[in-house]
């Protein structure tokens, strides 16, 4: 039995729900954020029956606006927090912020506008805070002052060298100590409060938002990157638990190696873990980094899990990952020290690309759902696209259309082999290739998963133009946003029926409903 199966309210084993970022969220002001969009999108996951919401890394972004590479795996990102829920708490007035012309592509984010506009607005509302601070900020500092007052201080230092990365930094600054941290917050006094009020105003409208979403049915998937950013506060704060040499540079990197998909592979750059020093410490920054994840979100999904059995790590000077080797990760080992510190949690492996068997090994020691995702059935780059059939599903697993790094299913009729959309049409009895992602969504539904996942875009019908990332590909990713009113009540009730006709529906909630007729 599955850990999903735990929950009381919802009694029905097989559930679904909407993968859909926050950053993608309609909204006036740029990007999604934590404000009324959000509440109505999980007004629309009630109304259509649905259990979970899954997102995308909530942290900041840094160079290139990714999620999983970000300036802290525990802050929130600035970018969310709404305006006009700060206004309605009195700390911005409407017209400080709405004159701005936030919107240029209703459909796309702009991150550089968000970087060279948001934080003035925000420092108004951080001044106002400042002067008449909430009571509950104290708590909230001396609550979070293990990552907190590290983050603010990173940030506060790459304002002074202009956004500079770390390793770039004057050189007294550039290696870490908590001696000369205390110095320098006195230093940056300004800047490092200000970073501690945003990441307050982050939480307290997150935790409002989950409550919310809660009370309805909803649990949110949150997403856990399996490496950090090298420009972040957690290489900067703790270079002992990575791979660097003694001028902090990275001896290997992260990436995956050439397959049928890339023929230099993926050069990600991540530094990669010092699992020698990480075990030492009883894996203790892991535990720290899962306990707060399994805080924030319902539910976590760990990016890469296989990388925890082995990983492929690249020599840090080389310009593709054609060059790298295996080596052994930590196994299950982590996954020991996390449950004897912390207890059993609710946690999804991503398991995608080609497994080892001790990575299979792996995945069923823990008891983890893993993933399947319907197009890779019907790839013919795929050698192991025979499980990925629906029918070879297991039941602890989760079903997904597609994933952020997937075109959406319109998309990839238009760009796949014809000979493969032809597989999936005969596979689906499918006459019209323009009904392919109704047809996917129920095939996903209907299979043996107790979980099933799809994507926001998918539910429109929405093609290559709403993509949210080309991995490997610079710029241009993770901008795509939904307009107002795309996700209508049509879209709403044959959702609803889907989830009906499938089983996936809440029982509790079926229960109520007939009541009320």
């Amino acid at each position: 039995m599955s850990f999903f199966q735990a929950r009381k309210r919802v009694k029905c084993m097989r559930k679904n729900g909407i993968l859909l970022p926050i950053t993608s969220l309609p909204s006036p002001w740029g990007v999604g954020t934590l404000g009324k969009e959000a509440y109505s999108f999980v007004n629309f996951l009630n109304g259509s029956g649905q259990t979970y919401w899954q997102i995308l890394p909530i942290n900041p972004t840094s160079y290139g606006d990714s999620p999983y590479q970000s300036y802290s795996t525990f802050a929130g990102n600035p970018y969310f927090i709404d305006l006009d829920l700060l206004a309605g708490n009195g700390l911005l007035n409407q017209n400080e912020y709405d004159w701005l012309d936030w919107d240029t592509e209703k459909d796309k984010v702009d991150y550089g506008f968000l970087y060279n506009h948001r934080f003035n607005v925000l420092k108004l509302a951080v001044d106002r805070f400042l002067e008449n601070p909430d009571p509950e900020y104290v708590e909230f500092l001396e609550n979070n002052a293990d990552w907190l007052d590290d983050y603010a201080l990173f940030m506060a230092l790459k304002n002074k060298h202009e956004g500079k990365a770390w390793w770039d930094w004057d050189e007294k600054y550039k290696f870490y100590s908590p001696e000369k941290a205390e110095e320098w917050k006195e230093e940056l006094k300004e800047d490092y409060e200000f970073y501690r009020v945003l990441q307050f105003f982050f939480t307290k409208q997150w935790n409002a938002l989950k409550k919310y979403a809660n009370d309805k049915g909803v649990e949110i998937i949150g997403d856990l990157p399996i490496y950090v950013a090298r420009d972040s506060v957690d290489v900067w704060a703790h270079p002992e638990y990575f791979e660097l040499d003694e001028d902090l540079n990275p001896k290997r990197v992260a990436g995956c190696p050439p397959d049928a998909f890339s023929a230099d592979g993926q050069l990600w750059g991540n530094p990669l873990y010092n699992w020698s020093n990480q075990r030492e410490d009883g894996f203790k920054w892991w535990i720290d980094r899962i306990d707060y994840a399994t805080k924030l979100y319902d539910i976590v999904r760990i990016d890469h899990f296989r990388g925890f059995d082995s990983y492929y790590a690249i020599p840090y000077e080389d310009d593709t990952a054609r060059n790298g080797e295996w080596v052994d990760g930590p196994g299950i080992d982590l996954f020991k020290a996390v449950e004897d510190s912390i207890g059993k949690k609710k946690i999804i492996a991503e398991d995608l690309g080609f497994l080892t068997p001790s990575a299979k090994d792996l995945l069923k020691n823990t008891k983890f759902p893993g993933m399947k995702i319907l197009q890779f059935a019907f790839d013919s780059r795929d050698s192991a696209n025979g499980e990925y059939y629906p029918f070879n599903y297991p039941e602890n697993s989760v079903a997904y259309t597609g994933t952020h790094d997937n075109d959406t299913i319109m998309g990839w009729v238009n760009t796949a082999h014809p000979d493969d959309v032809q597989l999936a049409m005969d596979y689906m009895d499918l006459q019209d290739p323009k009904n392919m992602n109704w047809a996917m969504i129920r095939e996903v539904m209907k299979s043996p998963s107790n979980y099933s996942i799809l994507t926001a875009q998918d539910l429109v019908g929405l093609g290559s133009e709403s993509r949210m990332n080309v991995p490997s590909r610079l710029g241009g990713n993770w901008q795509w946003r939904l307009l107002p009113g795309q996700l209508d009540d049509a879209i709403q009730q044959k959702l609803l029926h889907l989830t009906k006709l499938y089983k996936r529906f809440p029982i509790e909630a079926e229960k109520e409903e007939k009541t009320a007729q």
